[in-house]
């Protein structure tokens, strides 16, 4: 359905007057699921999905890769089970497309991925009937305080709370692009994180105009000084350093290691976030309670971060659910789908905000969540997706999100 301009859209979209930046009404939010509880652990059968990616090989660029070994007591260990079904969470829908680096498969099997979530060490995968469950790896895995410690940061980092199933049905019937996207991603999880503020933000510093191979290694380098929670797979996994940690490594450590232009970004980012009252892992956490223009407004304060960088670390951590980060493949889907007047325009600033507000007009509170399918949906890896579950040979593409450049297996 074609999506006309309000005269105020429109005016913004001819570059007559400033955008008004308007205060969402928050409509009722659906029914959420039990949250996350403690649940028998059960031992693992580890099955591939029918149409679920294969894994990508490792990286040469990447410095923690070694060789990938099976776990000897993989069968063996305990698997504690979440209220998340493949329905609600694709491990390879969300975890390799963009929102994060941090994960890696650790496995022979397509459907496992590991990484730290605070504190604790886990590997994700999913039981024979499909319902996601996590593997403690440090701190005690067979206790039951560390095992709740550890389910309740990953439910949490997980947003499990949000009935992703109720989301898509409300974006199918608003959206006839939505469903036919759904209907080639089987209907259902593709889910937006809820990293923590500083990890997100250090991550997307590293992605400005850069590449898959060199982004994986910068944020692994910088995820690299802090604290190691163990190896699996072959990689060895630290705990996202401290804001305070990072202020300490110096801007030509970083470029000896390859960061290049980026290093000022990150050691200025650090200073600035230190200096900031409270704290800067306070000062972002408290940017969860803001408004969308507000948190635009003060991450866009920090080095080397613009409006789109903001927007992604908005969406993907500081429950920003309808911030929408414009790049040119999100323009070609306003453009297509919604926008269709502004179709051989350039992408300005001032359409960014018009694209955003139009998305918000037809999702809702959540449009990021239905702006991330669209864009997976623009991936040509999906086309592996089809209802029938059939699963090809695969090969690596580079797709650019945002500021980062996204590997998809096609």
């Amino acid at each position: 359905m074609r999506l006309p301009l309000s005269p105020h859209l429109a005016a913004a979209a001819a570059g007559t007057m400033p955008p008004r930046r308007h205060r969402l009404v928050r409509p009722p939010m659906p029914p959420s699921p039990p949250l996350c509880s403690s649940t028998p652990p059960a031992k693992l059968v580890e099955t591939p999905k029918p149409g679920i990616l294969e894994p990508s090989p490792p990286s040469r660029h990447d410095t923690s890769a070694r060789r990938r070994l099976p776990l000897a007591d993989e069968a063996q260990e305990e698997w504690h089970p979440l209220p998340l079904s493949a329905g609600d969470l694709s491990l390879p829908l969300t975890l390799p497309t963009g929102q994060t680096f941090l994960w890696r498969r650790t496995s022979l099997s397509p459907l496992r991925f590991t990484g730290a979530v605070g504190p604790h060490l886990i590997s994700l995968s999913h039981l024979p009937d499909g319902r996601l469950a996590f593997l403690l790896h440090n701190d005690d895995p067979t206790a039951s305080s560390s095992v709740d410690a550890a389910r309740a940061a990953l439910c949490d980092y997980l947003n499990a709370t949000v009935p992703l199933a109720d989301l898509w049905r409300q974006f199918t019937v608003a959206d006839a692009r939505f469903a036919e996207v759904a209907a080639r991603l089987g209907g259902g999880g593709a889910r937006v994180l809820r990293q923590d503020p500083v990890e997100c933000l250090f991550q997307f510093l590293c992605s400005s105009n850069n590449n898959i191979a060199r982004i994986e290694k910068m944020v692994w380098t910088l995820a690299g000084y802090g604290e190691r929670l163990g190896e699996v797979g072959g990689f060895v996994f630290h705990r996202f350093p401290t804001i305070e940690r990072l202020a300490q490594v110096s801007e030509q450590d970083l470029r000896e290691a390859g960061f290049g232009y980026r290093a000022k970004y990150i050691v200025g980012t650090a200073k600035e976030l230190i200096a900031k009252p409270g704290g800067g892992a306070k000062w972002l956490a408290l940017l969860r309670d803001r408004e969308l223009p507000e948190v635009i407004e003060g991450l866009c304060t920090l080095p080397g971060v613009g409006p789109k960088v903001a927007a992604c670390i908005a969406l993907f951590s500081l429950d920003k659910n309808q911030a929408i980060p414009v790049d040119t493949h999100v323009w070609k889907v306003a453009t297509k789908y919604l926008l269709p007047e502004l179709a051989g325009k350039n992408l300005t600033p001032k359409l960014s905000i018009v694209v955003a507000d139009a998305f918000v007009a037809k999702f809702g509170e959540y449009a990021g969540w239905a702006q991330t399918v669209l864009f997976i949906g623009q991936l040509p890896a999906q086309k592996l997706l089809a209802a029938d579950g059939t699963r090809d040979v695969v090969k690596v593409t580079k797709r650019k999100r945002g500021a980062k450049i996204v590997e998809i297996q096609t």
